[in-house]
């Protein structure tokens, strides 16, 4: 008799319970889908979940939501943004949106984060921010980053989309004294809402310029025009905005999701200390787990030894056929056309994060998945390297 074969196991899978079906079936019942009452809701709760005085402004993602917080904070044309080439195309792209141009730097081999000394040596008179991206879940250093923003007078902004609830030296991400965090409620992210994102800040004239511009650049909240009995019909438009505002259904989403988060957050890090302890005495790095181990582990990158005896590629295409989706994260910004291209950029200027790119494989690690679907990861993995 053939054996049941196993279904494939992706590489990632939302968790999605019967309150947020009811919360969007409720909503869709209300009669109001676009921003309203559910959405403000959900900023304030993000809001008190963050804590520390901060606001939240919700957006239809953290791309959207990195553009506002740039913008908001004085990032025109001709400026110099500094970032680190291991990350999402979106990290620089909206740094372009503004007219600006994405510095990138590489990264330390140890955190996968930006190296905070190359940080330092891009600054230039023409430098008006820093964009830090918290890779993997694991804060970078944030400390000195906020150091050399000090000294040299440029703004923060963290692209936080990996990073809920990550913490650097004990304090949460988005409560650090940058200008601004912006998390990411895509689908595979630690909670969601399909698409998604929130600003948070402490400065308010920030907040208000955030939320004025997310939704073409009218004046009044829009929700408010509707329900308000004065002159409800009138608003001004004071710049030429955007349409990045949330719906109420992706909000119906997000507050479950987000009463879940630290639930979800004890079974990602169950999960990560299960690969490190399976994984162990196998030919490849584990991922850096930082000081504090206070890791979000939106992600658990591995990286194949070269005694591995199999290519990246390779490996990835083998795992598949044993059932197991895998990843990478990322291809380097500095080896995309554009980017490359555009700045004229070369590999041998990011020996880091070229290097550490041709080893890197991201393993399956979400909240649904079971002890069971775990091992079944490591068996592979252990075939593949030749371990027990």
């Amino acid at each position: 008799m053939t054996p049941t074969r196993k279904p494939f196991l992706p590489f990632a899978l939302p968790d999605i319970g019967e309150e947020e079906i009811a919360g969007v079936v409720e909503t869709l019942r209300s009669g109001w889908l676009t921003t309203g009452p559910k959405t403000q809701e959900f900023e304030r709760r993000f809001a008190a979940f963050i804590g520390d005085g901060l606001e939240a402004v919700a957006v239809n993602s953290a791309t959207a939501g990195l553009h506002l917080a740039l913008e908001a904070a004085g990032i025109g044309s001709g400026d110099e943004v500094i970032t680190t080439t291991n990350t999402f195309t979106a990290t620089a792209e909206v740094v372009r949106y503004l007219g600006a141009h994405p510095v990138l730097v590489d990264i330390d081999p140890a955190t996968l984060n930006l190296d905070i000394g190359a940080v330092e040596r891009a600054v230039t008179p023409r430098t008006k921010a820093i964009l830090p991206v918290h890779f993997g879940g694991l804060a970078c250093d944030m400390t000195r980053l906020l150091d050399i923003a000090r000294r040299r007078g440029l703004r923060v902004v963290e692209d936080a989309a990996h990073a809920l609830p990550a913490t650097h030296e004990g304090a949460l991400i988005g409560t650090l004294a940058s200008d601004a965090t912006v998390f990411s409620f895509y689908a595979t992210k630690t909670i969601t809402t399909g698409e998604g994102g929130m600003v948070v800040t402490r400065d308010a004239a920030l907040a208000r310029r955030c939320r004025v511009m997310r939704l073409h650049g009218i004046d009044r909240n829009v929700f408010n025009r509707y329900v308000s009995s004065e002159s409800p019909w009138y608003y001004e438009v004071l710049a030429p905005g955007f349409k990045y505002n949330m719906t109420d259904i992706a909000a119906a989403i997000g507050m479950p999701q987000l009463a879940r988060a630290r639930d979800f957050h004890r079974r990602r890090c169950e999960l990560a200390a299960r690969y490190d302890a399976a994984l162990a005495g196998l030919p490849l790095e584990l991922p850096p787990r930082g000081r504090d181990d206070a890791h979000a582990w939106h992600l658990y990158v591995i990286r194949l030894r070269s005694e591995a005896g199999i290519e990246r590629n390779a490996f990835i295409a083998r795992m598949a056929e044993l059932g197991v989706g895998c990843s990478v994260h990322f291809i380097p910004l500095h080896l995309q056309p554009y980017w490359r291209d555009t700045y004229r950029l070369r590999a041998e200027d990011f020996p880091a994060a070229t290097a550490s790119f041709q080893r890197s494989v991201s393993l399956p690690i979400y909240t649904r998945m079971s002890d069971e679907d775990q091992d079944r990861v490591v068996a592979a993995i252990r075939r593949l390297l030749g371990g027990a």
